[in-house]
């Protein structure tokens, strides 16, 4: 990563700046400078923004109205790639889009504000259910010379229970009575308003809910009609919506369009100018210095300097690794990406990850359809760079489980045979290059611990260069050379527990892991000053040695214990589907078993062998060198959801 400097003729800005988006090779930092002027493009950042989501919103309703049909291998074709020329236009109809986009947004206004007023209407029929008897309008005051209560008491009474404790001259009829509440019309003479109002008070009186100029049933007639009306006028607006799922794709592109220039303003405002140019300042990978230098050169009255960062410049990563280690990237960004003293540890886990994974998936048939499918995907769809790296990984995975299933015989399981016996009569005895774990797991165990020393000794020889680079080279073989001498030493002394080992093999390891264990306790508190505290230090060094090596080593159990799960799973499979003794129905069964029974367990260990060998990385490998923390390279660039601009000449 180098820095860059870009000072240009303030004519010049823009195109220059668009050009340097569409390159996206220059992670742009502020210029801060008291005797600069800075851009303050805030304000077109927020009217793009707001009319980016404005047009967000219209695409998901328009989704939702009219959601589009989507195949099983959808997700592997990637953006839609756009010519440049056709790019311009369609940002050229932004307007007429926009106001689609605004069209369906008033349109599911209208149904959400009408859906509202009919969930409105439903509560007031509800309520008036209850007055459907009344002859006259809740909200009815009397007469001339009379007045009129409509209203609830919550309790059970009935009209005589009720005309007893009113005065003369005062009348109460029981409209409905619910569970809760007497529902009553009460009519008086003018001059009884007081006393009646004191009756019904002691009653707990309170008027009627839902107000009415008309009679309830009339009421209710007239909320029912608007209920109807209302679904039709929804509808009517939800039809014109669908209509408008024509527009899916402008809508995608204008999305993509506004958060592009959203962006182009947001990084404008990192640059200062003067009154005559422009000046860029950020970070850029060394291979895109030369073309992009040339380029500018080429076209525009431009200054430009590159310099190596300082230990102080917050220099982001952007990893490089050859087409083997590439498509495991992804696994050191899922971790961490390389702090300013790592190095990258890709290339470093990449073969030890395929290898492993391979090991623990372990059947030649699943690694087959890996290598098929992911193939297939990589030669016919336009895939994104990251799904590429992925499915790339994938490949690989797949043919070293080929290679671990061939060597240990499993083929679906032993689906071989199992057809060879059932249906042609014919013993096989093993199909395996090497041999079947089954016949003697210690072996495989062995083994396993055997590629997890190697694994560890890799991450060890990771950190003596690490540290060997940045000068620290007693260091690296204080922390290294002992640690190798120790493990090599106890590795055929702890087998012997296990198998037979040749007794001289077993005293050249006896001597190696002495001498290995005191280097380390002579160097592991060599930071200490006192000779007493080093030799404690030493022997807190070695206790943590013995025991995280050997957590470490133990952990590579898994590659037998997930090997031997995938192929015992597969046998299993296959013994269900021969237990008919009919050979039609055996024939039948065995097919049914096999698609359904292997899919299922090709999707459950590959996601365990994925889970697992990402977790021997991360805590077994990474732990012996890698640190990490350093941050992601984010260029300047179109950063887009749904379209991808088609990638042109350096010249055009």
């Amino acid at each position: 990563m180098q820095k860059i400097e870009i000072i240009a003729l303030y004519e010049d800005s823009k195109k220059i700046i668009e050009r340097l988006q569409r390159r996206s090779a220059i992670e742009l930092h502020k210029v801060s400078d008291d005797n600069l002027t800075e851009y303050n493009t805030s304000y077109f950042v927020s009217l793009f923004e707001k009319e980016r989501t404005k047009i967000e919103q219209a695409l998901e309703i328009v989704n939702t109205a009219s959601p589009e049909k989507v195949g099983l291998l959808d997700s592997f074709r990637g953006k839609r790639v756009i010519e440049k020329h056709d790019f311009g236009k369609r940002a050229a109809q932004y307007e007429f889009i926009k106001s689609k986009a605004e069209e369906v947004l008033s349109l599911n206004k209208k149904v959400n504000d009408l859906s509202v007023r009919s969930t409105k209407c439903e509560l007031s029929i509800d309520v008036l259910s209850n007055w459907l008897s009344l002859d006259v309008p809740t909200d009815f005051a009397g007469t001339k010379d009379t007045s009129s209560f409509i209203g609830s008491i919550p309790e059970i009474k009935t009209a005589d229970e009720i005309n007893g404790l009113l005065p003369e001259g005062a009348f109460c009829e029981v409209v409905n009575t619910t569970k809760q509440a007497t529902n009553i019309a009460v009519l008086f003479l003018n001059e009884k308003r007081e006393e009646v109002q004191d009756v019904l008070t002691g009653l707990g009186f309170s008027g009627a809910t839902e107000q009415t100029d008309t009679t309830p049933l009339e009421k209710t007639k007239q909320l029912k009609q608007e209920i109807e009306d209302n679904k039709k006028e929804i509808e009517n607006c939800s039809h014109k919506i669908r209509d408008n799922a024509k527009y899916r794709r402008d809508f995608e592109f204008m999305i993509d369009y506004l958060f592009a220039r959203e962006e182009k303003y947001d990084q404008i405002s990192k640059l200062a100018m003067t009154k005559e140019t422009v000046i860029i300042r950020g970070f850029i990978p060394e291979k895109y210095v030369f073309p992009l230098t040339k380029e500018l050169e080429s076209r525009f009255k431009v200054a430009i300097s590159v310099s190596e960062p300082t230990n102080e410049d917050d220099v982001p990563v952007l990893l490089s690794n050859s087409k083997f280690s590439e498509p495991v990237e992804g696994i050191t960004e899922m971790y961490a990406l390389p702090g300013k003293n790592d190095i990258d540890p890709t290339p470093v886990m990449s073969f030890f990850y395929y290898l492993f994974f391979g090991m623990m998936l372990s059947d030649a048939g699943y690694g087959v359809i890996m290598v098929i499918f992911t193939a297939i995907a990589l030669k016919k769809f336009n895939l994104e760079a990251k799904m590429r790296k992925t499915l790339k990984m994938f490949f690989y995975c797949g043919i070293s489980t080929v290679f671990w299933g061939a060597l240990f015989g499993s083929w679906f399981g032993d689906i071989i045979q199992v057809v060879a016996r059932e249906f042609f009569g014919k013993t096989i005895v093993s199909t395996a290059l090497w041999y079947q774990p089954l016949d003697n797991p210690i072996k495989l165990l062995l083994f396993s611990f055997g590629l997890g020393i190697c694994h560890l000794f890799l991450g060890l020889g990771a950190n003596f260069y690490n540290l060997w680079r940045q000068g620290k080279k007693w260091d690296a073989v204080c922390e290294v050379v002992p640690v190798y001498i120790t493990i090599t030493g106890v590795a055929p002394v702890a087998a012997g527990i296990l198998t037979e080992v040749p007794a001289t093999l077993s005293k050249i390891g006896g001597y190696m892991a002495l001498v290995g264990v005191v280097l380390v306790v002579l160097t592991a508190g060599r930071t200490s000053k006192s000779f007493v505290m080093r030799i404690f230090g030493g022997l807190y060094g070695l206790y943590n040695m013995a025991t995280g090596y050997l957590s470490d080593i133990l952990s590579y159990s898994r590659l037998l214990a997930l090997g031997l799960a995938t192929g015992s799973i597969a046998g299993v499979i296959n013994l269900i589907g021969t237990m008919p003794s009919n050979p039609v129905l055996k024939a039948i069964l065995l097919v049914v078993v096999f698609v359904i029974g292997h899919t299922a367990n090709l999707g459950i260990n590959l996601l365990g062998a994925y889970v697992h060998t990402d977790r021997l990385q991360f805590v077994e490998l990474f732990s012996k060198f890698y640190e990490g923390g350093g941050r992601e390279f984010v260029p300047f660039g179109i950063k887009t959801k749904y379209i991808k601009l088609k990638e042109e000449n350096s010249n055009e």
